[in-house]
């Protein structure tokens, strides 16, 4: 048997486990059976692409261990992550007769997972829900953490809530069927984690394999894993820190049109951003700087805004933003790699005129 690793989730009276290993997807139903406490009928949600690759699977190892549900499909991209399909979903769930000792289980990539976590959290005002992410993104960071929710047409996850997964499977085999563009956009943030826990993890990442992901993988929750304990709803600041890369990154996925920049690509180029003002204003070297730029690049990641929508339409995508305040924004600095901090000094002229550099490139 493939070996696993088991990360646990330690939060008060709301912890759960996150497995991480090969073909752990047929057994799914097995961890859930004795490593949480549900017990009633299934909603299984995904979406076109990944339900006709692993709803099969995933369905069967449910069945075997005595679960019983249903499926639904919605359409795969950033489109679905909207209320609408909220509340399509949620009906179907009152029309299959599913109630308050039911449970969600979530099998996708970001968005089915943000989806299907913020339809739990709705239903019935609220019934648990299981992740099993299918994405490199998914994987290494939105399927831990509990947060759920869907896009505004004013801005990316602008509607949504807190709410815990009850589990957490990732096998990495489901990466081997990822198109090369899904598949790099989600080193951003992998990239990201070690830009702010783990700079000893720039050197593991090897993307011209696909094969041996799993300690990979479960370094990167480990580091969301401790970051999720120490500021679970971002209260004190330090889950902020993760937000490096995505004040800007969140704003080109809204002004170029939602499904048009992959969100690792957005953070990629927030990423960029942050560095160059990081240049500017905490000292960060330009050696450092280049060392990720290069990295992102062999990523096959972009590091140029020169294709992003106008600076103007970026601007004013950042001010609807959760993070942005009084004409300044929380944004996120690092001084060094491995020594972030949030930073309220970051004007719009200097993101504006950093942008600029940025196409320039």
């Amino acid at each position: 048997m493939n070996r696993n690793i088991v990360i646990r989730i330690d939060l008060e009276g709301r912890g759960y486990d996150v497995v991480v290993g090969e073909d752990e997807l047929d057994r799914v139903g097995e961890w859930i059976r004795t490593n949480t406490n549900l017990r009633g009928r299934y909603a299984l949600i995904t979406d076109t692409n990944v339900g006709r690759l692993y709803s099969e699977r995933v369905s069967k190892s449910l069945e075997k261990s005595g679960f019983q549900g249903v499926k639904f499909e919605v359409p795969a991209g950033e489109g679905s992550k909207c209320l609408e399909m909220v509340g399509r979903c949620v009906d179907r769930m009152i029309e299959s007769e599913l109630d308050r000792t039911s449970f969600v289980v979530a099998l996708g990539g970001g968005v089915v997972g943000d989806l299907a976590g913020f339809v739990a959290a709705v239903f019935y005002r609220g019934i648990p829900y299981v992740q099993i992410p299918t994405s490199v993104v998914a994987q290494v960071d939105s399927s831990v953490g509990g947060k759920t929710g869907v896009n505004s047409v004013l801005g990316k996850n602008l509607i949504g809530v807190f709410h815990q997964p009850s589990l957490v499977v990732a096998d990495p085999k489901v990466l081997l069927t990822l198109a090369d563009r899904e598949y790099y956009e989600g080193f951003a943030e992998i990239v990201k984690h070690a830009i702010l826990r783990a700079p000893d993890m720039l050197k593991k990442i090897k993307p011209s394999s696909r094969e041996g992901l799993t300690e990979l993988i479960a370094e990167n929750i480990r580091i969301k894993a401790i970051i999720v304990q120490e500021d679970e709803k971002e209260l004190s600041g330090k889950r902020a820190l993760l937000n490096f890369g995505h004040t800007v990154g969140h704003a080109i996925e809204q002004a170029a049109g939602y499904g048009e920049w992959l969100h690792g690509e957005a953070v990629s180029m927030g990423m960029m951003v942050a560095l160059r003002i990081s240049r500017k204003v905490a000292g960060l070297s330009k050696e450092e700087e280049l060392k990720i730029k290069s990295l992102l690049d062999i990523l096959k990641l972009p590091t140029s805004l020169a294709k992003a929508p106008s600076t103007d339409k970026l601007m004013n995508a950042m001010r609807k933003d959760k993070k942005f305040k009084g004409g300044k924004v929380r944004f996120v600095l690092v001084r060094k790699i491995g020594d972030p901090y949030l930073s309220d000094e970051v004007t719009e002229k200097l993101v504006a005129e950093t942008i600029e550099e940025l196409r320039a490139i």
